[in-house]
């Protein structure tokens, strides 16, 4: 399939069309409030890293974790700031689902702000657990991050999932998080959620395996794809960043299935502004901070 044949799903025009995370025009009109309430993760990435910083501009890195309670007055604060945010997002430091954080802060933005759109990035592992508890909450737009439906890639890739207390590892464990994922998906898509597929691409691991992503989370109903070149850290800073040729190719092969957003910032889980336009997190937070790890979720 032609890449210009390809398109947005029209159902979700009129979110897209505001979000600057899945639309490269609202990339540079509309913008986002990232909260960070999400203190831990349940699965460990080996390229994953979480920080408490005030200047690295990646995800997972935070000046410092918000409660609920707080995170509404960040909302607020942000829209005087910027009253063309259209969004509020939760991406970290850990994952969403990990903790009862998340969703307990976006039922209060949908209550003070129903006009925002509700936006939840995870690693999948809980989403068809807590999948009606999202919807609830007023989440629209839901990212997951799928790096492999293949095991035997994706034991190259995660340590570990941590499910009710008990640690999975090895092949067990990828069939796991991959069953999950595809289940959360599948159930998100049903109940009217838009669904983004971020796919970390690491050169010699995964590179090869884009292509089947795309085809397989474009059958459990997602919308739209993003490839994002791999941050060499952690268990992985021996290994490179894919090249512009290599992250070209990957967005060709994904987009065979689905449209490709080209416009992904490396956000911080507590990003503010317009994307295109700069940062306003700094006028919202006083730095502070320890160095941990944590999960692209």
């Amino acid at each position: 399939m032609a890449c210009f044949d390809i398109e947005i799903d029209k159902r979700f025009e009129n979110i897209s069309n505001r979000h600057p995370c899945f639309s490269g025009g609202a990339n540079m009109t509309s913008g986002r409030v990232h909260l960070p309430v999400s203190p831990v993760c349940n699965i460990q990435c080996k390229f994953c890293k979480r920080s408490f910083n005030k200047f690295e501009q990646r995800p997972g890195v935070t000046r410092e974790l918000l409660s609920p309670e707080k995170a509404i007055g960040i909302v607020d604060k942000s829209l005087k700031l910027c009253p063309e945010i259209t969004v509020a997002g939760i991406a970290g430091p850990g994952d969403t689902l990990a903790t009862p954080h998340a969703i307990k802060t976006f039922n209060l933005i949908h209550e003070r702000h129903p006009e925002l759109i509700n936006c939840l990035s995870t690693n999948g592992l809980l989403l068809e657990r807590y999948a009606e508890d999202i919807w609830n909450a007023g989440v629209k737009t839901v990212t997951v991050t799928v790096n492999a439906v293949d095991p035997y890639v994706l034991e190259k890739i995660c340590s570990y999932v941590l499910i009710d207390g008990k640690v999975y590892e090895g092949i067990e464990a990828m069939n796991m998080l991959i069953n999950a994922q595809k289940a959360g998906i599948r159930k998100m898509a049903e109940l009217g959620a838009m669904i983004k597929i971020n796919i970390v691409l690491i050169p010699g691991i995964n590179h090869f395996h884009i292509k089947e992503i795309a085809k397989t989370v474009q059958g459990l109903g997602a919308s739209i794809v993003n490839i994002i070149p791999l941050i060499p850290q952690y268990e992985m800073d021996c290994v490179s960043s894919p090249d512009c040729g290599e992250l070209n190719k990957a967005r060709i092969d994904a987009e065979e299935y689905l449209p490709v957003f080209r416009h992904c910032q490396h956000c911080r889980a507590d990003a503010c502004g317009i994307p295109g336009k700069g940062d306003l997190s700094g006028l919202l937070y006083e730095y502070g901070g320890l160095e941990q790890t944590f999960s692209h979720g």
